[in-house]
């Protein structure tokens, strides 16, 4: 028989995966709604494993990868409730948190004692604005990608979805902003240095940096449409390449576990 958690992250995997279906067929309300259901799962999954073990999802890649599901299938939810226009990445998006759920079955469950000097409420700041961050660059990706792709027969030029796109991203610029700055205070608690360009540091840093000229580019340089997607298509690339690659290939304090 499977366990209680198992049996959840199956059950929000489904959830993900029938919004998925409802996507293709840009019935986009249902997507909102299964999206929050399967997010909401995952959060009972996550409460059920932090009573079990008693600390956050933070280290190894199988807890970091279902309270990502969570984070970014509720953002990614409640955006297309709150501005439908987010509702046309749905194809994209949902393809992203399904290939994120099947990395999770295929990783260790086990949990890793969290190092005292963790402890730290500025520890919860840099994790939610993470969080959120990449959810609303998931947000401006993929409808980024939708436009690329022309999905829905979109045209080449959209320019309600290519605003949106943008609005997202200066959102995620935001929290990433928050991010960097909770982070470096934590850091100073945690290791006695605010900034020590340890690898995962460096590329954050290179991901705020991605932003700010994708940002400065779309306003100065005059580019063309296409162009300014592949922009916010690579600002997700880099920041999922941050959050999920880096930390577990780096010998540095931010190693995560395996």
């Amino acid at each position: 028989m499977i366990g209680t958690e198992t049996a959840l992250l199956i059950a929000g995997s489904g959830c993900y995966a029938v919004g998925a279906g409802f996507a293709w067929r840009s019935r986009w309300p249902a997507v909102a709604r299964w999206i929050l259901l399967g997010a909401a799962i995952f959060a009972l999954a996550i409460g059920m494993r932090w009573a079990q073990f008693g600390q956050g999802p933070f280290l190894t890649m199988h807890e970091i990868l279902i309270s990502s599901l969570f984070s970014l299938g509720m953002v990614f939810g409640l955006a297309c409730l709150i501005h439908p226009q987010a509702c046309r990445g749905a194809p994209v998006a949902t393809v992203i948190l399904l290939v994120m759920a099947i990395w999770m079955a295929f990783t260790d469950s086990r949990s890793t004692p969290l190092p005292a000097t963790y402890g730290n409420p500025w520890l919860w700041v840099h994790v939610a604005m993470g969080k959120l961050f990449l959810g609303c660059c998931l947000v401006a990706s993929s409808l980024a990608a939708a436009g690329l792709f022309r999905l829905r027969a979109a045209s080449l030029q959209d320019t309600g979805l290519d605003r949106a796109a943008w609005q997202w991203l200066m959102v995620a610029f935001v929290f990433h902003s928050g991010m960097l700055i909770a982070g470096a205070v934590w850091a100073q608690d945690a290791w006695g240095r605010y900034w020590a360009w340890d690898p995962l540091e460096t590329w954050a840093f290179g991901t705020w940096l991605a932003m700010v000229f994708a940002l400065h580019a779309r306003v100065s340089l005059n580019l063309a449409i296409t162009p300014q997607r592949l922009l916010l298509v690579g600002v997700f690339l880099l920041a999922f390449l941050t959050f999920f690659g880096i930390p577990f290939i780096s010998i540095a304090p931010h190693k995560g576990a395996v």
